[in-house]
C-alpha cells in the first residue's frame, strides 16, 4: 500500500529548517502536502498531479521555530506561506498592546512545536484507506494563558481532500481571549490572470478603504502588479442545511478549482485577502472565528471571543480539490 499512499516522517537538514520535523503525505489521488509539526501542524507545499497548490514566500518554506521573533511584525520574517498557516491563539491581526501582551502579528501558533505527534496509514472501517497525522499544541505563559490545540489532518486514498479537525480547550482557571483564522494561501499557477473567486451570494465588505476602491473587482485575479497595495475582504457566507459554508478559487485556463469548506457555527468569518504584488502574488482564504485586525481592536468592537475554563471549541475545515469538466 505504501506504494500507492504512505505517510513518511522526515527531518529537514538545511538552511533555517534544519532540525525541523517534516511528514510528506501522499494520498494516491495525485494530491501530496507536507505537514510541519514544529510550527503548530502547519501545512505547507501542496501539490495536485505535479500542480502547485500554495505559495511559498522569499522567506523559504518552513523555518525552524527557534528564529521566529513574536516582536511586532517580526512575523513576516519566518514566514513561509504555505498553504495552511494558523493565526491566533489569543490575537489575530496587527501587534498590539492588549492585556496579557504585547501581542505581535498573528500570534504564535504558527510558531509552537506540537507535542504527541502521531501519524497513521490503515484501512478504516468505512472500507477506505486512510492517512492520518495528528499532534497537540499549547500556548500557555505563568500568571497567563493555558490554551491547548489538537489536530487531526486526514486524507484518504483516490480522494483529492484534506480534512482539519482542531479541538481548542482553556486549560487554564479564568476566562482567555480566543481568537482563530485558517491562513490558506494559494498561489501560482492556480493563483493567475484570469482566474476568479466564487462564493455564493451575500454582501461583501471592505475592510478598509483601499479594499473599498477594489470592491468592484474583489472576485478577479489579475496579473503580478508592481506597488499593488494589499486588499482584504470579509465575507459573511451563508451556512448550507448542514451548518456549512463554502469558497473556492476557480483557474479554468489549468481546469483546476480548489475549494475551502467550514463549519459557521465555529468560524463564522470567510476573510479574504487579495495580495496582487510581484513575488507577493497570492490570493488567501481564510476561516475565522474573529476579523484579523488584533485583539485591542476586535474587543473595542466588542466581538472578542472568550474561551472560558475547561470550555472546549471543535472546528472543522475541509480543502479539496476539483478537476473541471
Amino acid at each position: 500500500m505504501n506504494q500507492l499512499a504512505s505517510v513518511r516522517r522526515l527531518v529537514s537538514d538545511d538552511g533555517k529548517s534544519r532540525g525541523m520535523r517534516v511528514l510528506e503525505i501522499n494520498n494516491g489521488s495525485g494530491l501530496s502536502f507536507s505537514v510541519y509539526p514544529d510550527r503548530g501542524m502547519d501545512i505547507g507545499q501542496a501539490y495536485y498531479k505535479g500542480v502547485p497548490l500554495a505559495w511559498v514566500s522569499r522567506n523559504g518554506e518552513a523555518a525552524a521555530p527557534q528564529f521566529y521573533d513574536a516582536e511586532g511584525l517580526e512575523w513576516l520574517r519566518t514566514w513561509g506561506g504555505g498553504l495552511l498557516t494558523g493565526c491566533g491563539l489569543t490575537n489575530v491581526g496587527g501587534p498590539n498592546a492588549a492585556p496579557g501582551g504585547p501581542h505581535g502579528l498573528h500570534g504564535r501558533l504558527s510558531n509552537l512545536p506540537a507535542e504527541d505527534v502521531n501519524t497513521s496509514a490503515e484501512w478504516a472501517d468505512d472500507g477506505t484507506y486512510t492517512l492520518t497525522a495528528s499532534g497537540r499544541v499549547r500556548q500557555s505563559r505563568v500568571f497567563g494563558e493555558n490554551l491547548v490545540l489538537t489536530r487531526r489532518l486526514t486524507t484518504r486514498l483516490s480522494d483529492a481532500s484534506i480534512t482539519v479537525r482542531d479541538t481548542i480547550e482553556n486549560q487554564g482557571f479564568s476566562p482567555t481571549p480566543f481568537m482563530l483564522l485558517y491562513h490558506l494561501n494559494l498561489g501560482w499557477p492556480l493563483v493567475d490572470e484570469g482566474a476568479t473567486v466564487e462564493t455564493p451570494p451575500h454582501d461583501v465588505v471592505p475592510q478598509n478603504a483601499i479594499a473599498a476602491a477594489g470592491l468592484a473587482d474583489w472576485s478577479k485575479i489579475s496579473a503580478p502588479i508592481p506597488g499593488f497595495t494589499e486588499q482584504v475582504f470579509y465575507h459573511p457566507l451563508p451556512a448550507d442545511a448542514a451548518g456549512l459554508a463554502s469558497a473556492r478559487i476557480v483557474n479554468r485556463r489549468l481546469g483546476l478549482a480548489f475549494k475551502v469548506t467550514y463549519r459557521t457555527a465555529e468560524l463564522p468569518y470567510l476573510i479574504h485577502w487579495k495580495m496582487m504584488g510581484e513575488s507577493e502574488y497570492v490570493v488567501g482564504l481564510e476561516p475565522a472565528n474573529c476579523y484579523p485586525e488584533g485583539q485591542e481592536k476586535v474587543a473595542a468592537r466588542g466581538l472578542l471571543r472568550q474561551l472560558a475554563p475547561g470550555e472546549k471549541v471543535e472546528t472543522l475545515l475541509a480543502l479539496s480539490v476539483d478537476e473541471l469538466a
